[in-house]
């Protein structure tokens, strides 16, 4: 068991009994919480938070992945028109970019596991999370362009992947960064 791990069960114990949760409790709006996080507390908890996040990303990808690369040995691989190879080329490299990407931070941590330097960590890892979920979502529009382009006609596969592209980034980065501005103008409103 890492020391992660072992962090991550103590903190779950504790929480089980003790009431303790890791993260500190919902106030009122106009109330803070008693007993606010400590730095290692908070610390903690967001590279619990990636771990979570990671796996998910992971589970995905690699799936993905596997399934991209079973492709090309397939009889109907052969009669791929040079253009649809290219979309497939660059899907495969998409998909193992991803994968490094959304793999990082295990090794990342494992490189520097009892060097006291979770906060570069936690930071790190989530750029390389973004960074992922971007190839990621590259990585399966490409697959669907490839897929689509054989069983829709004219340019009706290349419209229907903008359209799922369209919704990707407004599901996994305008809609959060929205929450997010929202929440900073409701906090500045408060401390006024």
């Amino acid at each position: 068991m890492t020391i992660t791990e072992q962090s991550a069960e103590s903190e779950a114990t504790e929480a089980t009994c003790c009431g303790r949760h890791d993260s500190p409790p919902a106030a009122p709006d106009d109330e803070k919480p008693e007993t606010p996080e400590t730095p290692r507390e908070r610390v903690n908890r967001r590279w619990n938070e990636v771990l979570q996040e990671t796996r998910v990303a992971q589970t995905g990808v690699q799936i993905l992945f596997g399934f991209l690369l079973s492709v090309a040995f397939t009889p109907l691989f052969r009669e791929l028109e040079t253009l649809d190879k290219g979309i497939y080329v660059t899907t495969v490299v998409l998909g193992a970019s991803a994968t490094g990407s959304l793999i990082a931070p295990v090794s990342i941590h494992r490189f520097l596991s009892g060097q006291r330097m979770k906060d570069e960590l936690v930071e790190a890892a989530g750029r390389l999370m973004m960074f992922g979920m971007v190839l990621l979502a590259l990585t399966i529009g490409c697959t669907l362009l490839l897929i689509l382009r054989f069983v829709v006609p004219g340019v009706l596969a290349e419209v229907l992947v903008g359209g799922v592209m369209l919704w990707f980034g407004l599901c996994w980065y305008v809609l959060p960064l929205r929450l997010r501005r929202r929440a900073e103008r409701r906090a500045r409103t408060q401390d006024a």
